[in-house]
């Protein structure tokens, strides 16, 4: 009973927080909501630790996740490597080699939500792994017209091109194949919400600013 109650109150307090950044982007102070995105993932990232059981095993594989995917990006920021040429804006908040502490954290929840969420689709193990990415690439590709509007980050050129969303790929492919190998036990329905609020969104953001995939 605590378990499912303690779910509902998460899944609340996402929609609440979520569904707020809409109202307030879309007709409020828009550079305050904006400003508030990492205290929004922060809190998201903490509804999920207490949404997830949170075994010796999965405390490693959440601090791989947060480490490989800053250097992933890292990487990508310093030397145009894996994901393309771009650079952060400073609505992120701190930054360790120009790149937001919350990307790192961000990296985490999206592969802890699509891992997930795969293991409602499928039971085999590689079709679970590539549905997880695909839900990570979908994403990436709602985030990407935005992502400069909000001075998330910004590409060479304005656009992100196939090298971001191949980088996508080979930066999740490891991650999600561990996420499956230690079968971490989230609630399936915190998983299933947060990834549907965060798609709903970026489309929502997309729609209002006129920017097309």
């Amino acid at each position: 009973m605590i378990d499912v109650d303690k779910e509902k109150i998460s899944i609340f307090i996402i929609w609440l927080f979520h569904l707020s950044g809409i109202l307030g982007i879309i007709y409020g102070n828009s550079d305050w909501f904006v400003s508030a995105t990492p205290i929004n993932l922060v809190i998201s990232f903490i509804l999920l630790l207490l949404n997830t059981e949170l075994r010796f095993n999965i405390i490693l594989l959440i601090l791989f996740c947060f480490s490989f995917g800053m250097l992933a990006e890292i990487l990508g920021v310093s030397y145009g490597l894996i994901f393309g040429n771009y650079k952060y804006g400073e609505v992120l908040g701190y930054k360790v080699f120009n790149v937001p502490i919350i990307i790192g954290i961000n990296w985490c929840v999206l592969v802890f939500i699509t891992g997930t969420m795969s293991n409602l689709f499928y039971k085999n193990y590689w079709k679970k792994v590539l549905c997880g990415i695909i839900l990570m690439i979908f994403m990436d590709i709602l985030i990407e017209p935005i992502a400069p509007i909000l001075d998330f980050w910004k590409f060479e050129g304005g656009i992100a091109k196939l090298q971001n969303y191949l980088g996508w790929f080979f930066v999740s492919f490891p991650m999600l194949i561990l996420f499956h190998k230690l079968k971490p036990n989230v609630k399936n329905s915190f998983s299933f919400n947060l990834y549907f609020l965060q798609v709903l969104f970026f489309v929502i953001l997309i729609i209002k600013n006129n920017t097309f995939i």
